[in-house]
């Protein structure tokens, strides 16, 4: 009892500057500029950069075998040897290091598994259209069917190892734990962690974008912000759909985000509750913003201040995060001046996203910007990144402060 006690403590407390471990790439002169940058600006001793040879080439994609030997490996040694377990709960990613983590390809010794479990499908498939064919209505019959194909086209990808890719970042959060599954996602353990059982958890951010400027830039911009505090528009965009849906209970998280905001902080609200959204040059000042959802077609309808985070709700809008010519909207809010941001390296799914409503009230309550993304996003080992100072507070000043 007493030790889960100092842990739930030890959760619970705002994360400090001596709590990160800077991941830097020790062949990249950019990168290793950003390391002590960051450590300089937020006072980090030198030690807490961890530099490690991932090649002078700038790689997106790394494959599963070079993660483990290059990345994972070394910073679990790194962990053993400093006695860090406990001490250091989050890591920070810089431009040099991979985005991306490839599959584990499939299982071993499945073979005559595979074999048996393709089979059933392809009879699962064969009822399927002689029940099409003889023109059925026995909807349940179909319904029942369908749902044993799903089941089984699950555990046939699970072997070929179909979906077991990822973002460096949302892999290193569970770089501590022995052993898990890689399938798809797994549950983040530090979302409502009222009981600390998530701390062999590391939250993980990044320092990365179109250029080493810009990297660089989002910790300037996120201690300028902090001195002030966040002032300025929050412009949410939802798209006035129904409840009755997974779709409809993102877009109402969005409306609820926006009343939210105006109740709790002086932020002056602006809301597109229509399909369009905003249109190109008719966002000045903004601080906030949220919406959906323009795949990979950035809509640069925004005057982003210092201090300005957000994100968009849509699949692949971190794919080319250092393309200082995407479209896809990270890598276009980061060149257009925005501080902070997040979104998925691949298909991620909606319900991977931290829900607006949740995710941005965790700021307005003076919690970190780390912290908050890793109370509310549901998985790890999973598509999605966030970009920004891991320390970054932008409701520091006058955190929860309702309007006058």
């Amino acid at each position: 009892m007493i030790l889960l006690a100092m842990v739930c403590c030890g959760t619970a407390s705002a994360l400090e500057p001596d709590e990160i471990l800077v991941i830097a790439n020790k062949d990249s002169a950019e990168s290793m500029r950003i390391a002590r940058h960051y450590c300089s600006k937020r006072g980090l001793p030198d030690k807490n950069i961890l530099a490690l040879s991932l090649g002078a080439k700038l790689n997106d994609k790394i494959s599963r075998k070079v993660y483990e030997k290059q990345l994972a490996e070394p910073i679990r040694e790194k962990f053993s040897d400093d006695k860090l377990l406990g001490k250091v709960k989050c890591l920070l990613t810089t431009y040099g290091v991979p985005i991306k983590v490839g599959g584990r390809g499939p299982l071993p010794n499945q073979e005559n598994k595979l074999k048996e479990l393709q089979e059933m499908a392809e009879r699962e498939k064969k009822k399927n259209e002689q029940l099409k064919q003889n023109g059925s209505t026995d909807s349940a019959r179909g319904k029942q069917n369908s749902r044993r194909l799903a089941m089984l086209q699950f555990q046939i990808d699970r072997i070929n190892g179909k979906e077991t890719y990822a973002s460096i970042d949302s892999e290193l959060s569970m770089v501590l734990y022995e052993s898990y599954e890689l399938y798809r996602w797994q549950p983040n353990m530090l979302k409502n962690d009222a009981l600390g059982l998530g701390f062999r958890t590391l939250m993980v951010s990044r320092l990365d974008g179109p250029s080493e400027q810009i990297a660089t830039g989002l910790v300037d911009k996120a201690i300028a912000a902090e001195k002030t505090g966040l002032k300025g528009f929050a412009y949410i965009d939802s798209r006035g759909i129904a409840l009755g849906d997974l779709y409809g209970h993102y877009d109402q998280s969005l409306r609820n985000l926006a009343a939210y905001t105006k109740a709790h902080t002086k932020l002056t609200v602006r809301e597109e509750r229509a399909p369009q959204l905003f249109a190109p040059d008719t966002c000045p000042e903004a601080a906030i913003y949220c919406g959906w959802y323009s795949l990979k077609k950035y809509v640069d309808a925004f005057e982003f201040v210092d201090g300005a985070l957000g994100y968009h709700i849509a699949s692949f809008e971190a794919v080319s995060l250092r393309d200082p010519n995407s479209t896809q909207w990270c890598p276009a809010m980061l060149r257009d001046g925005i501080t902070a941001t997040l979104g998925p390296v691949s298909e991620p799914y909606l319900h991977s996203f931290p829900e607006p409503r949740a995710f941005f009230p965790k700021l307005y309550e003076g919690n970190c910007l780390v912290e908050a993304y890793y109370q509310t996003k549901p998985f790890n080992s999973w598509q999605l990144l966030l970009i920004g100072d891991p320390l970054y507070r932008p409701f520091k000043k006058n955190p929860g402060n309702a309007p006058d």
